[in-house]
């Protein structure tokens, strides 16, 4: 079988040809990992900044005469082989190598290195080498801008969300998830309704014990949707035996999908791994785009791309209040701004008094004690509240506006 490698300029136009007579989108329980692309509510016409990242969905370098996986070699002709290299080595030490971090040393040991070598050190899943992976691998190599900006994004929430994982003993590539997802972006909403950095659909976020209300939507609160959804990958996990990709691929489009796959297998009496598996075209792509993924944060310079350091310590801390008090005059007492407050508690709308039940905020850990000064100083029973009624349209930013913040 000839080997030849279409330009870039075919795949492009071949490419927009499938995006021209491609209009139909396949219900999942959770949404099929869109990147950073955004839908509104209700229609799912896309109004996000990065529609860029649909093609990837679509049309993520899938060569017309790849190597088939079973035929696949250590060393393939489409690959540079600077990525080949990443591709054959694993840098990183397997799980009985990682340091216990409820010990002082080895927390003295991890205050001294960033976010991303602690997740680099727990790193568990197999690596793999096969045509899915490496066509993703190649889409990163293509776009070394996409790590960088959800790096930005990643930012305020990857610590808290590596604490959760290690707490439960998870693999460390499960804290890539959202990027797979959202980009890490709480506003993200899928085109199925899926909401926050997991995008949890609306009935999986109710099964989950998740709130969702007018005012507060726990979807999108960073803390208690991470803990929900881990909750539910370490269910899935359970479920399938302990076999990862099969648990990531039922989080995608949900157990009953994976299960309907497996029995068919069996019945025709093949093997029932993930890649083996006639499964959503989504969900194909969804393990490998992870996979992938873990392999440019372990060596981005083998991408061409490149990841800034983030201190391993916590960007927020939680507060509880009692005071009746809404996140503009909670930006003021913290001395911070609104959209810095909303990005942290995002699952609150604009002007909305801490929901009843749920009296926790987010704040940076660098505002911390002045907030609890202020908040010490309020009357009992008081509150700086203006009793504003949201507009349609409103954003924190417009509303701290009129109210002479930012």
């Amino acid at each position: 079988m000839p080997t030849t490698r279409f330009s870039l300029a075919i795949l492009l136009l071949s490419a927009n040809i499938v995006l021209t007579g491609c209009n139909s989108t396949q219900p999942t329980r959770f949404s099929i990992g869109t990147d950073s692309t955004t839908f509104s509510e209700n229609t799912g016409s896309d109004t996000g900044s990065a529609g860029q990242f649909w093609l990837q969905d679509l049309f993520p370098f899938e060569y017309p005469e790849a190597v088939p996986e079973e035929e696949a070699s250590l060393h393939d002709p489409y690959i540079p082989e600077d990525i080949e290299g990443a591709l054959i080595e694993r840098t990183w030490p397997r799980p009985s190598e990682l340091p216990d971090t409820h010990s002082t040393t080895s927390v003295n040991t991890l205050s001294d290195i960033d976010i991303w070598t602690r997740i680099r050190l727990g790193f568990q899943l197999t690596p793999l080498n096969n045509s899915r992976i490496r066509n993703q691998l190649e889409w990163y190599h293509a776009h070394p801008e996409h790590l960088p900006g959800i790096e930005e994004h990643a930012r305020p929430y990857l610590h808290f969300i590596v604490e959760e994982l290690e707490r439960r003993g998870l693999p460390l590539e499960l804290a890539l998830l959202p990027a797979i997802e959202s980009t890490f972006k709480p506003s993200a909403t899928g085109p199925q309704g899926a909401a926050g950095i997991w995008q949890i659909m609306p009935d999986t976020g109710k099964m989950l014990g998740l709130r969702q209300t007018r005012w507060y939507d726990e979807r999108r609160d960073v803390v208690s949707a991470t803990e929900a959804a881990l909750d539910y990958l370490e269910s899935l996990a359970t479920q399938f035996d302990g076999d990862w990709e099969l648990a990531l691929a039922a989080y995608n489009s949900g157990e009953g999908t994976v299960r309907r796959a497996i029995q068919k297998n069996r019945e025709l009496g093949k093997a029932t791994d993930f890649w083996s598996l006639d499964l959503p075209r989504g969900t194909k792509r969804y393990i490998p785009k992870l996979l992938a993924l873990a392999r440019v944060v372990e060596k981005p310079e083998a991408y061409g791309t490149s990841l800034n350091s983030i201190p391993n310590q916590p960007y927020f801390e939680s507060v509880d209040i009692e005071a009746d008090i809404d996140l503009i005059h909670a930006a003021k007492m913290a001395d911070v701004s609104v959209d810095e407050l909303e990005q942290l508690n995002p699952g609150l709308s604009p002007a909305a008094k801490l929901p009843q039940g749920s009296n926790r905020l987010l704040l940076p850990v660098e505002n911390i004690e002045q907030f609890k000064e202020n908040l010490a100083e309020l009357d009992p029973g008081k509150h700086p509240g203006t009793g504003y009624v949201v507009q349609p349209g409103d954003s924190l930013g417009k509303i701290a506006r009129r109210h002479g913040t930012t």
